[in-house]
């Protein structure tokens, strides 16, 4: 299956799963939010970046809520070009946001931070670590670029449980995730390399 077949059905599961948990009062999402903040817990100090969701991601929001008030800085990814790895910025649940490039929300105001632990959204994940993203390599450069200068960068994906795909097309260059949150479980792979 090539990625463009695999992104248009993971898409379709994502967005069924996002509306069925939205129908039902958001019980998929607190699960995964509690799972989420433990595994956290479990991971080095040091800033955690979120996203800010668009279309049918599961949203991280509450997530970073909580972490904001418990005193860990929280950023948020910014795409400054095509083909370039992310930058972040700092974000607060108070935060002036403004519509960013792809349309998701960026703080107003620009403070630059790094982070040690990615929470990364997705269209599918498999048992291997694999994520399939959207296609621009983004998260890929970028966690590239973090293990590099500090090889304690942990990605964490944050899927909706009906988001996992018996196996996904993979590319050498695609950085694998070093854990996955889901409603329903936690999974944990002890390397990154493909």
């Amino acid at each position: 299956m090539s990625k463009a077949e695999a992104r248009a059905r993971a898409k379709e599961r994502r967005k069924l799963a996002f509306e069925s948990d939205r129908r039902l009062g958001g019980p998929a999402l607190e699960a995964a939010t509690d799972r989420l903040l433990a595994l956290i817990d479990t991971m080095p100090d040091g800033a955690v970046s979120g996203y800010m969701p668009i279309h049918s991601e599961i949203d991280p929001r509450p997530a970073m809520t909580a972490l904001h008030w418990a005193g860990r800085p929280v950023c948020v990814p910014v795409v400054e070009g095509k083909g370039k790895p992310l930058h972040f910025h700092r974000w607060t649940p108070e935060a002036e946001t403004i519509k960013g490039p792809f349309g998701a929300q960026v703080p107003a105001d620009p403070d630059p931070v790094t982070p040690r632990i990615l929470v990364a959204p997705m269209l599918a994940f498999d048992a291997r670590g694999t994520r399939l993203g959207y296609g621009g390599g983004f998260y890929d450069r970028t966690l590239s670029r973090l293990r590099a200068a500090d090889p304690a960068t942990r990605a964490v994906g944050f899927a909706f449980a009906a988001q996992e795909a018996k196996s996904l097309p993979a590319e050498q260059t695609d950085a694998r995730l070093d854990a996955l949150v889901t409603e329903a479980e936690t999974l944990l792979w002890p390397s990154t390399s493909m």
